[in-house]
């Protein structure tokens, strides 16, 4: 149960202060009352502030509880009941202190919409609407079924993305690494053999290169380790800015290939959320303000943000998401559809299963190619340092011939 700090005055007067541990703060309450004192002051000592700096939790985490709290509430068990069954069952202690606080302000008469939102490392704004028009509409249990099913998604589409790129980046760092070996320790061996040519100002420029850079890399392999540090400090302090994150996320869509997938991501998570908030009763105006972040992208962000003011005007989504350069205009056309429809809901959900489509068969194609090209400028670089050795080899076996 959870602590609580207290100030309160007793019948003579005299004002007291302690802790107490309660189920709630109206539990609190009655135990001062039943002491014979009066409450001033009481408050819970472990706050939620305490986890809205903190780490994330798991979004499986989160699938599972959304999950099975649907289930028990479509079972007839009382949300208290629910919440301390699933407080007690969780094996995450983040989460469990999170469900702990959350029954409190429950019992005490909170919305579990309004407990939710006090843990955004653990409720999205997303899940707290949508809870929160589950409630007032009556089908809570549909509504956590769906953020379930959401999180769940959301969670195997980004491990396919990772899953597809994990190969790529092994062999990226697989060449860098067979690089910096070969010409820091296998180079330095042949040095000796090519002191004659190299006295008589017949070595190769590629050799005398390949050389030099070794000798580089022994000396001032410290150097090189600093500037790739302080590159990595100053860009990461660079892209905390706003006008820093502004400009690389405009990067990120001009990108030749990878920028139309990333924006393919984008726009997919960014009409999924819409579309899901819109069918769970969110009036379009906040509906955009939550699903605006989604994209995780500052331009598109700013974009929609537009759309939404235009919307706010009278105008429909569609005109202004036709004005903005990053919407393609097959999905405009399926916006203008729905809203003359009126099935905007369902339409924006089928572009998002539309765009992770067509996506995933990007994303396949994207990777075999980039596969093979990554192997070929491993070869490359390979064959380059294997001639800087070869060459003078060749050159003296000529001579001496």
């Amino acid at each position: 149960m959870p602590d609580f700090s207290y100030q309160a005055l007793a019948n003579t007067g005299i004002r007291s202060a302690g802790t107490l541990t309660a189920n709630s703060e109206r539990e609190a309450i009655t135990m001062l009352d039943s002491r014979g004192l009066f409450p001033v002051q009481i408050e819970l000592i472990k706050q939620a502030a305490s986890y809205t700096g903190g780490r994330r939790v798991k979004a499986k985490h989160m699938t599972a509880f959304y999950a099975q709290l649907a289930d028990l509430l479509r079972a007839g068990v009382p949300l208290l009941r629910s919440l301390e069954i699933l407080e007690k069952q969780t094996s995450q202690p983040r989460l469990a202190d999170i469900l702990r606080e959350v029954h409190v302000k429950v019992a005490d008469g909170t919305s579990l919409a309004d407990s939710m939102g006090h843990y955004p490392k653990a409720f999205s704004e997303l899940a707290v609407s949508m809870v929160r028009a589950g409630q007032e509409g009556g089908f809570l249990e549909d509504v956590l079924e769906r953020i379930a099913n959401f999180t769940e998604h959301q969670e195997d589409l980004k491990a396919k993305v990772i899953g597809a790129l994990a190969y790529p980046i092994f062999l990226a760092v697989t060449m860098l690494l067979v690089v910096n070996v070969l010409v820091i320790f296998f180079v330095p061996k042949f040095e000796p053999v090519f002191k004659k040519l190299d006295a008589k100002g017949e070595l190769p420029a590629l050799t005398v290169a390949l050389i030099a850079t070794s000798h580089f890399m022994q000396d001032y392999w410290w150097l090189v380790l600093a500037a790739l540090a302080a590159v990595f400090l100053v860009y990461r302090n660079w892209a905390g800015t706003d006008k820093g994150r502004f400009q690389i996320d405009s990067l990120r869509l001009r990108l030749p290939v990878a920028g139309t997938l990333y924006l393919n991501l984008a726009l997919s998570r960014f009409t999924r959320i819409l579309g899901t908030l819109l069918r769970n009763g969110i009036p379009i105006l906040q509906a955009l303000k939550i699903a605006k972040d989604s994209t995780g992208n500052k331009v598109l962000t700013q974009a929609i943000d537009e759309a939404a003011e235009n919307v706010t005007a009278g105008n429909n989504l569609a005109t202004p998401f036709a004005a903005c350069k990053y919407f393609p205009r097959d999905v405009v056309e399926m916006v203008s559809v729905g809203e003359e429809s009126n099935q905007l809901e369902k339409v924006l959900i089928d572009i998002a299963e539309g765009l992770e489509k067509r996506t995933s068969r990007q994303l396949d194609l994207f990777v075999r190619l980039l596969e093979p090209a990554m192997l070929l400028v491993m070869a490359g670089i390979t064959l380059l340092v294997v001639a800087g050795l070869l060459l003078p080899v060749f050159k003296m076996s000529s001579t001496i011939g």
